[in-house]
């Protein structure tokens, strides 16, 4: 039986099958990509940037279709959907537009006295692996950038992700790219170290769990390969003050129920200074419980179901392993009665160390509340984490909350309502997280030679 297939989360039900490539499929796909990236790399830059404005025309084109996909395949909300093949089409436009400024020489000015540039050349094929829970916006960050560099793309998308992955095929296609510049594979993880490790192949970047990156990360660093991780996160939402509570909670539940709560970048540990903790917890806990848990097409639905029964089966065991150590259960904590993987909006206080709530990613709608006693207390905490991906600090005082910015571990840092989203902004964690970046033009410095030339300086 395939691991991919497609199990909608709202019924439990087994939709479709598709089967996993051989392994001699796989290495015709290997001679496929490298054969492509020979003239692919040789491509002029108009034409890259030509064929990736209409990958993003064709985003928008079928933005229903594509919305569709990923609804069936991972439950994510029809609005929600439509609006991250939004965020799709933006990015592919994004690395049009932009991307031949960004690949343009880069001068030096050596004390040699020779006159000096860098180039950035493409490295070759890259694999990318991909995550359920951001079908279209992952690949694209990962996708756009290279493509536009001039390497080409063997995509393993998520086992629950077959249709949409077989979609996003279909663009490239029928936007001119040319033929094995980007392909597809359903393959085992078996098959994907072994890619890895093909001398053909550049490097690796995957979007997923820590484990996933780990295990990634050891087989690329035995075979000398670049890599890029976008990991788990586990982000602070800190509140050292504020005006307005009911604003501030108003946020806070949207940064932790966005995709059902199944985002890296989500904000999933809430730290409220002590003067304004019950009120906070008070108010968030009835914003959480009015939350309405439902069918991802229903457009009354404030959010659906969690990816897969598996996922569903972990959230509950982290939060009824916090109950039980003593974490206070404000609301939530209990599957929802019927079919389909869903859970409820669940608040969490009191919570200790020794519970897993307290150091593993909460990937579901779930949010832990601590009390803290001031910034220090508040960073202190925050940086406990293994993780580092992004965070929020709120204070009406702008000097306190951009000290507090700068001492938090983490990649990303929003500061009183601000955001860090955007394709012309990098995107990246730190510690367990992950290491490099993408979106803006750092997501074109990963996976590039960049060529040093020096030559003697023209006499005049």
């Amino acid at each position: 039986m395939s691991d991919y297939k497609v199990t909608n989360p709202a019924t439990g039900k087994v939709e479709a099958e598709y089967s996993t490539a051989t392994d001699a499929e796989i290495q015709d796909v290997l001679t496929r990509s490298d054969a492509a990236y020979r003239s692919w790399r040789e491509t002029p830059l108009a034409e890259r940037s030509r064929v990736l404005t209409r990958v993003s025309e064709l985003y928008q084109e079928r933005a229903e279709e594509l919305a569709a996909l990923i609804t069936r395949e991972m439950g994510k909300r029809l609005v929600e959907a439509k609006g991250e093949a939004g965020i799709a089409t933006a990015i592919y436009k994004y690395y049009a537009d932009e991307g031949p400024g960004f690949l343009e020489d880069q001068p030096l000015n050596p004390r040699s006295g020779v006159t000096a540039w860098v180039r950035k050349d493409p490295i070759g094929p890259l694999l990318g692996i991909m995550p359920w829970n951001f079908p279209y916006y992952q690949v694209a960050r990962f996708a756009a950038p290279n493509l536009m560099i001039g390497n080409t793309i063997v995509l393993k998308h998520a086992p629950q992700c077959p249709e949409s992955a077989l979609a996003m095929e279909q663009i490239f296609i029928d936007a001119g790219l040319p033929k094995d510049a980007y392909i597809n594979i359903f393959a085992t993880n078996d098959q994907s170290a072994t890619i890895i490790a093909d001398p053909r192949v550049g490097g690796v970047s995957v979007t997923g769990s820590e484990r996933a990156g780990a295990a990634v990360a050891e087989i690329a660093g035995r075979n000398l390969k670049k890599v890029v991780l976008e990991l788990g996160g586990s982000d602070p939402f800190i509140v050292l003050d504020t005006a307005d509570v009911s604003a501030t909670v108003a946020q806070a539940t949207r940064q932790r129920m966005g995709n059902a709560g199944q985002a890296c970048n989500a904000a999933k540990r809430f730290i409220v200074s002590g003067d304004i903790y019950d009120d906070f917890v008070e108010q968030f806990t009835k914003s959480m419980s009015a939350l309405t848990p439902g069918d991802p097409t229903d457009p009354a639905s404030d959010f659906g179901p969690l990816s897969s029964e598996a996922a569903a089966v972990n959230l509950i065991g982290q939060i009824e392993d916090a109950v039980s150590k003593g974490a206070t259960l404000r609301t939530g904590g209990a599957r929802v009665e019927g079919p389909g993987a869903f859970v409820q909006a669940t608040v969490l206080t009191d919570v200790t160390p020794d519970m897993r709530a307290y150091s593993e990613e909460l990937f579901g709608p779930a949010a832990v509340v601590y009390k803290v006693d001031g910034a220090d207390d508040a960073v202190e905490l925050a940086n406990s984490s293994r993780y580092g991906l992004g965070g929020t600090v709120f204070s009406q005082d702008p000097e306190l909350a951009l000290a507090v910015a700068g001492r938090l571990e983490s990649g990303m840092i929003a500061v009183n309502g601000a955001s860090y989203g955007g394709v012309d902004m990098p995107f990246g964690g730190t510690k367990r997280s992950g290491v490099g970046r993408e979106l803006g033009s750092f997501g074109m410095e990963e996976f590039v030679n960049k060529k040093l030339i020096a030559t003697p300086k023209a006499r005049v």
